[in-house]
């Protein structure tokens, strides 16, 4: 049978995006959270990811890698053609009307390949309080507004063109405030009755403090009043000359 004029054409062009759709779906990393001993890997709206070193060795050093934080809902259906800072993308309509978006972007020589030994590596999500409800930073680093959960992949762009991307990562849920019902009042496993002696001490104690100074400010008045009333007075004694009279012989007549 006579070949279509245009298969010679499209064949090259099937092979090529086969190729690219090979290297697209080549997803061996898979973002996981930090396994450093800083602590607060996850709160109420933050979480840290380990950084995508060695994730991306084929693709050339010039490509953007961003980070895509979405709801599991949003996972089967992601389009990396939809890019950054379009509305589809932004971090002010999420999780409402926007299932996914995309921050963190940084060139791929800040993740260089090995990892230096001893060097926290580490990308914290929602650590931005600045831009949350700035729609002209629509890839602000927002913090997340529920405990989740989040999944997230690395996905690397040259221009507009997707050329990489890692695996979804496994669900993330953050950390739940506790409501202020729900904590305790009595605090750290005290009792009641605890808190009471505790209180009741504090106050005999503060006035046992309030009379002993009460009491030395009461003596050393009484002191100086005292040395100021018993200081003899100052007696000066004059030295007389004492001339005797002799008896004059009576007059006689």
């Amino acid at each position: 049978r006579p070949r279509h004029p245009g298969t010679r054409t499209m064949l090259p062009l099937l092979l090529l995006l086969l190729a690219t759709a090979h290297s697209l779906a080549d997803k061996r990393y898979v973002p996981t959270l930090a396994t450093s001993p800083l602590g607060g890997l996850t709160t109420t709206s933050t979480f840290v990811l380990e950084q995508p070193r060695c994730a991306f060795t084929k693709v050339q050093s010039d490509a953007v890698i961003w980070l895509v934080v979405a709801i599991p809902e949003a996972v089967a259906n992601f389009s990396n053609s939809v890019g950054p800072g379009t509305p589809e993308r932004a971090f002010q309509g999420f999780p409402a009307s926007t299932h996914a978006y995309m921050t963190l972007n940084t060139t791929l020589r800040n993740y260089p390949c090995p990892k230096p030994p001893g060097e926290i590596t580490v990308l914290r999500v929602g650590s931005e309080t600045s831009c949350a409800t700035d729609e002209t930073r629509p890839t602000c680093n927002g913090p997340l507004l529920g405990p989740g959960p989040y999944r997230v992949k690395f996905l690397a762009l040259n221009g507009s063109k997707p050329v990489a991307e890692t695996a979804w990562s496994k669900p993330i849920t953050l950390k739940t405030a506790l409501p202020p019902s729900s904590i305790s009042a009595t605090g750290s496993g005290r009792s009641t009755g605890m808190i009471a002696l505790t209180s009741i001490l504090s106050i005999l104690f503060a006035v046992l403090l309030a009379g002993l100074v009460a009491m030395l400010f009461f003596w050393g008045s009484h002191a100086r009043g005292s040395s100021t009333f018993s200081k003899p007075e100052a007696v000066t004694v004059r030295r007389y000359n004492t001339h005797h009279v002799y008896d004059q012989p009576a007059a006689r007549l």
